[in-house]
């Protein structure tokens, strides 16, 4: 019998609700033994952007997802040198879980959607299943030949946004209720999207 296991990528920057609660569904709904939560070092997509160090999106990962025994953390693509693709990062999770592990790869459907400019999409759909959280409203047009390849679900928290949280820290505004109350800590403790 196959295991199922859950890999989440992303810039985590910061992680929030929108990101848990989609990760817990997915879980859930495929019964997958846990999810990675795998933060990015160094995305190639955001080359040129503002991104907090590597370390505190690491740290603040862990603060959110430690009370739930089915999510862990990896270090894998901040560890790794050179820019983060999801291509590396399935291929060397394939060879630690082994080829009778069906990976399922969580993403927003927003990303999903630009999967044609990733680096070596046709094996990464060939390798893993993906999984597109979409918003309430955001509609995916999925190719025919992606119909079996893709599951599309749909997440009411990710009206939140990691962008938004940002903006609001700028403003002083309150993100409380937005981010787990420890990752909220950790930003004004480090001083993170102030300016």
């Amino acid at each position: 019998m196959s295991r199922k296991k859950g890999i989440m990528g992303g810039t985590f920057d910061p992680i929030h609700y929108g990101h848990l609660v989609t990760a817990e569904e997915v879980r859930d709904y495929f019964d997958l033994e846990e999810v990675v939560f795998v933060p990015s070092a160094r995305p190639p997509h955001k080359i040129g952007q503002e991104i907090s160090d590597p370390e505190h999106r690491y740290l603040m990962v862990v603060l959110a997802t430690v009370t739930n025994p089915y999510f862990r953390v990896s270090r894998v693509e901040i560890e790794r040198p050179g820019p983060s693709y999801s291509i590396d990062t399935v291929r060397y999770f394939k060879s630690v879980w082994g080829e009778d592990t069906e990976i399922f790869f969580i993403t927003g459907a927003d990303a999903f959607a630009q999967i044609s400019h990733w680096n070596n999409p046709t094996e990464l759909l060939s390798i893993c299943t993906f999984v597109a959280a979409s918003r309430p409203g955001y509609r995916l047009c999925l190719e025919s030949s992606l119909q079996g390849k893709v599951k599309v679900i749909e997440v009411s928290a990710l009206a939140i946004s990691s962008s938004e949280i940002r903006r609001r820290v700028k403003r002083g505004e309150s993100i409380k209720y937005l981010l787990p109350e420890a990752v909220e800590n950790y930003i004004y403790k480090n001083g993170l999207y102030r300016t």
